[in-house]
């Protein structure tokens, strides 16, 4: 079955807004597994922008479910991966100027260092991730590398999809098949396929529907559903949509 990795980064956010205590990640996390969470996401950001240091270790500690660290490949992130130990690292570009990640990383352009930190991540017991784009050569190297998962970046998808409003429309249908293939790609290369990445529960149900998807790591739309609905509604109601599409599979509704 598919399962849901709920990103609650901006639960932090909101927080970070007024430096107070409130509205506490760790809270979020309890509300999104009772709503159906199968895993919790925090990216861990060099400028700690929203998830702090002590988000992390209370979430590792208390945690009742999967805990995923995003993470930029660099020797203090890794540390401190190594020190907690969170079931799933995932390694994934980072610019200070960003809003949000805005691609895959590279791994083609820095094999052999990212090759050391997935040992160094896999020796303290934690399974390796790697944000890709949907790119057969990127994959094929995130395998050389030793990572046991890709997370597909689904931006470009979600991106066709907000500008046509249509499952049907060529753009989306274009972007969605690069999804497929390198969904295909991942499993060729005998690793787990995930995706993620500006899905809403508008655009999550051609996603959910393909072959062999096993997670799908979602937050903002969550978390700004969450402020008419709650989170745990929220988390409900997109795990009911996932689901939902996964059974149906790609020769259910589009």
């Amino acid at each position: 079955m598919i399962e849901l990795g709920v990103n609650i980064d901006h639960v932090a956010t909101l927080r970070q807004a007024r430096r107070t205590w409130e509205p506490d990640p760790q809270w979020a996390a309890v509300e999104a597994h009772l709503g159906g969470a199968d895993g919790i996401t925090v990216h861990l950001r060099e400028d700690r922008r929203h998830i702090q240091d002590a988000d992390v270790r209370r979430l590792a500690e208390l945690t009742q479910v999967k805990l995923n660290l995003e993470m930029a490949a660099t020797d203090e992130m890794v540390g401190f991966a190594c020190e907690l130990r969170p079931h799933m690292a995932m390694l994934v570009p980072e610019g200070r100027q960003e809003v949000t990640t805005e691609g895959g990383l590279d791994v083609l352009a820095d094999e052999a260092r990212l090759a050391g930190v997935v040992a160094r991540l896999s020796e303290a017991g934690i399974v390796t991730s790697i944000f890709v784009d949907a790119d057969i050569a990127q994959i094929e190297a995130a395998a050389r590398i030793g990572a046991k998962v890709c997370e597909v970046h689904t931006g470009p998808y979600a991106h066709a999809f907000h500008r046509a409003r249509d499952a049907a429309a060529p753009a989306v249908k274009a972007e969605l098949a690069r999804v497929r293939a390198a969904g295909e790609a991942i499993h060729a290369a005998g690793l787990r396929f995930n995706a993620g990445h500006a899905l809403n529960y508008y655009n999550v149900g051609p996603i959910a529907r393909l072959a062999g998807v096993r997670e799908l790591h979602i937050g903002h739309a969550i978390v700004s559903r969450s402020v008419f609905v709650g989170l745990r509604e929220a988390v409900r109601e997109m795990k009911r949509l996932m689901c939902e599409a996964a059974l149906q599979g790609e020769g259910g509704a589009q």
